[in-house]
């Protein structure tokens, strides 16, 4: 602001200047065209004037140079607690603990899924015969025996008592000849008769032979997970009496034609399951499971017609990853069939 108000005054005093010497001039002009003489030595100049009033406010001048950095101020309050930071970064890993204490022994898992099928061993010596075993269960009720002949017919009842007389109608005209009429309505049973007296002792009759055919048969640890696109070989024998199952094949081989009913109850467990009903290697029914966790169940049936000769097994589809057929102390894959009934 003071070097503004310097630069204005220097111009006002170089202004007065220049209009002294204007008057001047035109001073020494008059007097040369009236004729008076010549002019005067230029006299001394004239004391400084009063300085004029403050000129209004100029236009804002351009951002000057900054300053040098002030020293430093008192050091402020502490201020208020921040909020927790994110977690940092996980650390690197430190050195190597000492060897803990052996812990106690835990109790055995579940058995791991079966390996790979390795090739096949040579045939074993025949084993000797083994005991015995227990007196089968009871069997089912076979079919019904054929239909008896017709009883005599029983004599006939006494007459009902007859309706009243309806009004009699007005007379038409003479009709032709009709056909028969309906059969009446049958009377009334008669009282029973007395017992007759016994007859002669007829002949022995042949004796009826009720046809059998069951077997139930489950897996064992050995045979578990079975290999697919083959006869699942069940080898735990649950009833079998009439031998027409094959432990050595896994096939059922009907001996008695008819109708028959085969099911099968699976312990899913490791992988997944996927199986078939076979009858002379043409797929009868499916069941899939798919293994979730722990143990899951899977079953499946169906009644089947079935000729002399022909065969049944339960085959897996689908590849090894579909053969979780799982058997132990504690879980069970059976399957059954038997003959509902004969077909002559």
């Amino acid at each position: 602001m003071s070097a503004s108000k310097t630069d204005l005054q220097g111009r006002l005093c170089i202004t007065l200047f220049l209009l002294l010497l204007v008057v001047r001039c035109v001073a020494q002009v008059e007097t040369q065209t009236k004729g008076c003489g010549f002019p005067g030595i230029p006299g001394d100049p004239g004391h400084n004037g009063m300085p004029g009033r403050d000129g209004r406010d100029g236009l804002r001048g351009d951002k000057g140079d900054r300053g040098e950095i002030g020293a430093s101020g008192p050091a402020g309050k502490d201020g208020l607690h921040g909020a927790k930071g994110e977690s940092g970064e996980v650390g690197p890993l430190g050195p190597k603990g000492k060897k803990g204490e052996n812990g106690e022994r835990g109790a055995p898992g579940k058995m791991g899924p079966q390996g790979v099928l390795g090739p096949i061993g040579l045939k074993g010596n025949k084993g000797e015969f083994g005991p015995p075993g227990p007196q089968g269960l009871k069997g089912d009720i076979g079919p019904l025996g054929p239909e008896g002949t017709q009883g005599e017919v029983g004599p006939r009842g006494d007459r009902g008592i007859q309706g009243p007389i309806g009004p009699p109608g007005r007379p038409g005209p003479k009709g032709d000849l009709g056909g028969p009429g309906h059969k009446g309505n049958i009377g009334y049973r008669g009282e029973r008769g007395g017992r007759g007296e016994p007859g002669e002792k007829g002949q022995k009759g042949d004796t009826v032979i009720i046809p059998k055919s069951a077997f139930s048969v489950g897996l064992t640890e050995l045979t578990k997970l079975p290999a697919p696109d083959a006869p699942i070989r069940f080898d735990k024998i649950i009833y079998n009496q009439q031998n027409h199952y094959s432990p050595e094949t896994g096939r059922f081989t009907c001996a008695v034609a008819g109708a028959y009913h085969f099911g099968y109850h699976i312990t899913v467990f490791a992988r997944n399951v996927k199986v078939a009903l076979v009858k002379n290697g043409v797929k009868v029914i499916h069941t899939m499971d798919t293994y979730q966790s722990g143990e899951d169940q899977a079953a499946g049936g169906a009644v089947v017609h079935l000729a002399v000769g022909d065969r049944v097994w339960l085959q897996v589809v689908g590849g090894e990853s579909y053969n979780g057929l799982f058997a132990d102390d504690d879980d069970d894959t059976t399957f059954s069939g038997f003959l509902i009934f004969g077909w002559p």
